[in-house]
């Protein structure tokens, strides 16, 4: 047996680690852990290809996962998983995204691979989500919370109801996966206009901004069908939205049948988010479900006023102070329904006629982003590895 400690990191999609998780990668490496990653690199995701783990020091594993746990297919991906940790002797798993955590933690059970840490990034099942979901994945997981040495929750909602009804030897609370702060500082004009020359936009006209899978839960179809409801009294805009994803299609079809065309632009996957983050007046993020929103979050830290959904994750990160219609916060504004069209529009009047408020706003979403810092992160996390191993 290799003296070498191991600690194995698991997710469904191989784009998770780079994307979320390298903060605790180079943990466990300065532990003096080999890290090796197991997932299905034939499914990357937050980009097209795995060239962001090149030069990492981490170990690739492939494992054939699905994302639906109702595929037999997932009896290869649980013996893929029982026979490696076999083979490699694991001192640590740290597992990831709803069937990472499953397949990982029943093969670690079975192989009595020790210990198992499992962080929620938001559970299926949460306040006003369908009984399907409690039905399906809530008896699941507080099954599967006796097989987990360490829990870690990102929302106050999701700790606070793993803390009371399930079985972990260890639960905590993290605020998130940590932003560098440091990567984030207030543009030029200069920049500013460049990067609009860049990406082909008006230096003139509004930017408003979403980010995010173009998948059904990332809810980008209402912003467009708030966009074509904004009238000539609104200033003269353009909506970008940065991601892929398998709705694309539907939605520049949506946007050419509401003829907002012109005014709707998909920019597809960046890796140049801040600079675009840098250019934008408003950001939007009408999500019906997230853990805790690192779009959102980064959004915030640089300094931009929000427009979002009522939802725990981004409830979180916002600061709410009084509630009608509209849920007013420091930082922007909360909308009740996440496919409430007429309201986001409301909410995008309300905003662009107040432009000393959106500086203000933006201003306090950045003060706010501090306390999501990935040193405090990072320092609950080395504390999380040490107890454990």
């Amino acid at each position: 047996m290799s003296s070498t400690r191991k600690a194995l990191l698991v997710t469904t999609v191989s784009g998770f680690v780079p994307q979320f998780e390298m903060n605790n990668v180079r943990i466990l490496q300065s532990m003096g852990f080999e890290v090796h990653y197991a997932t299905n690199y034939h499914t990357p995701s937050y980009g097209t290809d795995n060239h962001r783990l090149d030069h990492t020091g981490i170990v690739r594993h492939q494992i054939d996962f699905v994302r639906s746990p109702f595929k037999p297919a997932n009896i290869r991906v649980y013996r893929q998983l029982k026979k490696l940790m076999e083979e490699q002797h694991f001192q640590l798993v740290h597992c990831h995204t709803p069937m990472g955590g499953v397949m990982a933690r029943l093969a670690a059970h079975a192989t009595k691979t020790e210990p198992v840490v499992y962080t929620a990034h938001g559970f299926h099942f949460f306040t006003g989500a369908p009984a399907i979901n409690w039905l399906l994945y809530y008896p699941m997981e507080r099954f599967l919370s006796r097989f987990t040495t360490q829990q870690i929750c990102i929302n106050r909602e999701d700790y606070e109801r793993v803390a009371k009804k399930f079985h972990a030897k260890y639960v905590d609370y993290i605020p998130g996966v940590g932003i560098d702060l440091s990567r984030f500082h207030e543009k030029t004009a200069a920049e500013i206009a460049e990067k609009k020359r860049e990406l082909g936009l008006s230096e003139k006209k509004m930017i408003l901004l979403s980010s995010g899978e173009l998948i059904p839960r990332k809810n980008h179809e209402t912003i467009i069908r708030a966009a074509a409801r904004l009238n000539e009294n609104f200033p003269d805009f353009q909506y970008i939205i940065c991601g892929h994803g398998i709705l694309e299609e539907h939605l520049q079809g949506l946007a050419k049948e509401l003829n907002v065309e012109d005014k709707v632009r998909f920019l597809g996957y960046r890796e140049d988010m801040l600079d675009i983050y840098g250019i934008a007046d408003i950001f939007l993020f009408p999500s019906y479900q997230e853990g805790l929103p690192m779009a959102l979050l980064e959004a915030m830290a640089s300094g931009l006023p929000v427009i979002c959904s009522d939802i725990r994750g981004s409830r979180d990160l916002m600061e709410p102070e009084r509630e009608a219609e509209q849920i007013l916060c420091k930082g922007g504004i909360m909308i009740k329904k996440a496919d409430d069209v007429e309201a986001y529009a409301q909410a995008l009047r309300q905003l662009a006629a107040t432009p000393q408020e959106l500086v203000r706003m933006g201003q306090a979403n950045a003060s706010r982003a501090v306390q999501f810092g990935s040193e405090r992160v990072q320092e609950t996390m080395k504390m999380i590895y040490e107890r454990l191993v």
